[in-house]
This record gives C-alpha cells, structure tokens and sequence, in this order.
C-alpha cells in the first residue's frame, strides 16, 4: 500500500504526521506499533520520535494518537499536538480546534509567531494531577513536591506531576544540567524497577532568570529527546509552584532543539493547566511504500521539501547561541 506522510517538529521533536482521517487507512493496533518501530528508526527507517496519528473523532474536530518509536503509546505529547493541531487546522481552514487525546479533549489555536517567520500554535496540556498513583509511582507517599528520593539520589530534590504523561522534575543549577544523574535516574526508572513500573519522563530544568528556563528531558519510550512538550509545561509548573516563576505569565522555555513559551494557569479547587505556545514546522512529505505484514522494507517515493524549516532554523541557532551563553 502506499502511506502519505509529513515530517515535521515542534522545538526539534520530531514526527511523522499519517492522516487516517483524509485518506481511508485502515490499520490495526499492532500495525501503528509496528508502523511507529519501523519507519521512525533512525537507522534503517525515515528517523522520528515518533508518529502522530490523525483520525476522526465523533464529538471534537479531530482525534490524535501517538505512537513513540520504541511502539509504545503516549498519553499525550505536547509537541506532537501541536504539529497535529496545525495540520488540521489547515485542513479544516479554521483557528480554532478542539482535539480528542487519549485522555482528554484539548484546544489547539493559532496565536502569532514564536520567531521571525516561524508561526506558533497554542495548546492546552491538561488535565494536571498530582497523586503518584496517577503516575504510577510508588515511595511510600502519595504526592512529591520537591523533595529527596532516597532510592533515586542522597542529594537532588525532585517533584512529580503527570500532565497527563508522567514527569519527575528536578531544578537546580548548571551543575545538575552537567551531571551524569539525569541519564543514570532516567534509565533506571525507565527499566525494570519497582518504582515507576510503567517508567517516567525524567527533566532536569535550570532557571536562568525570572521568566526564562532551561529543560532537558530524557522521554519516556524514546530517550534523551531535543524537546518534550508535556515536559516543558510541568517543569514550567513547578518552578511556579517553587516561587521561581509567576502563575499566569508567559516563561520561555529553552531546550535542546529551540525554544517555546508556557503559561501555568490557576483555577478553583487547586485545579491547574497549561499553555504551550510553540512551532509546528514541516520539513518534507512524500509517499512510503509498504506492506503492513513487513514494513520494514519499505520505500520513500516523491519526497519534497518544505522551505519553512530554514525559518525555524534561525530561531535554533539563536537559541544554541543563547544556551551555550547561559547554561552550557
């Protein structure tokens, strides 16, 4: 069969955009898995984070799965929404959409330029929770909030939130950032362990000035990643919630493949939610070649380029230039 796809990034996360809905494909579960394990190889396939889904929803404007490259499935991807929410809402001919994810209904909007030339699309990350059985994680406690986790370190101090991707946080300075701990904790709980038995995003997030971080998350089913959306949003959360940030304000966020803005938001109840304003850039599509019982042998046919992608380029650079100042 032949596939459709869009190769795109939000921040230098990056995807392959199948659209179920436009086109009639019809695939199981375990064809998405293989799909996802297949073309996003870096190796011996097309090369993403992951694939991102687009189908049909009976009561929003459109559904989004995605499928990280290990063939797992995440909750939610921020960045991923974004790319989805762009597409469609071109599609659609709309500013406005309403997105069904695998645990809730999310807006996605247009809203202005993050950079010179490079659009930025806003997306609502919630619901936010804080109970570690949400998560799962299991110490003994029913919620952590900047504290020391013994089994994970005698020295940094970590929260947990899940948005509703699973996330341990920790803040600290350009030594935490420099340390080999992130890789070591992240590893650990991502692999067979008794605490997070169904693994975790692990960020390590460096405050650079009032209204400005750094994140660098290694992402749960993909590894060290240039950015994670989810991540940004409950790491630009907590540092709020630490009195580093304020609630209601616009941060920057930078990481490892750009930048994007978070807003934490308050409501009644202690309830939260979160703003993430950032690209959704295409850099090429063409036509893949298949059989779903082998995809891994498999083609790429009329490939082309999207010029957009030298926009979000600029905005990279700066913001290398920018970290190699602050941080590296």
């Amino acid at each position: 069969m032949e596939l459709k796809f869009i190769k795109g990034h939000g921040s230098g996360n990056d995807f392959l955009l199948i659209d179920e809905w436009t086109y009639g494909y019809s695939f199981t579960e375990n064809n998405r898995r293989e799909l996802a394990m297949a073309l996003c190889n870096r190796e011996t396939g097309i090369g993403a984070d992951g694939i991102v889904f687009v189908m049909a929803s009976a009561h929003a404007d459109a559904k989004m799965r995605i499928f990280n490259s290990d063939g797992s499935e995440a909750s939610m991807c921020g960045n991923g929404l974004r790319l989805h929410g762009r597409y469609v809402l071109d599609k659609l001919g709309r500013n406005e959409i309403v997105v069904e994810t695998n645990k809730a209904d999310l807006y996605v909007k247009r809203d202005g330029e993050i950079s010179e030339s490079v659009p930025a699309y806003r997306v609502e990350i919630s619901p936010v929770l804080f109970d570690l059985k949400e998560l799962p994680m299991t110490i003994g406690k029913n919620r952590l909030f900047d504290e020391i986790v013994p089994e994970l370190s005698d020295s940094i101090r970590f929260s947990a939130v899940a948005v509703p991707n699973p996330h341990l946080i920790a803040v600290g300075g350009r030594e935490l950032i420099a340390s080999g701990e992130q890789k070591r904790i992240a590893e650990m709980l991502n692999g067979k362990n008794s605490i997070t038995p169904d693994g975790v995003n692990v960020s390590f997030v460096h405050p650079i000035q009032d209204g400005v971080i750094y994140v660098r998350t290694f992402e749960r089913g993909v590894g060290f990643t240039n950015a994670c959306g989810t991540a940004m949003s409950a790491s630009t959360l907590i540092t709020c919630q630490l009195g580093l940030n304020n609630y209601e304000t616009p941060v920057e966020v930078y990481n490892n493949g750009g930048k994007v803005r978070c807003e934490v938001h308050q409501h009644e109840a202690g309830r939260f939610s979160i703003d993430l304003i950032g690209n959704g850039t295409y850099i090429f599509e063409g036509t893949i070649q298949l059989a779903l019982e082998n995809p891994q042998d498999f083609q790429v046919k009329n490939q082309k380029a999207f010029a957009e992608q030298l926009d979000y380029e600029r905005l990279r650079e700066k913001a290398e230039s920018y970290l190699a100042a602050h941080v590296f």
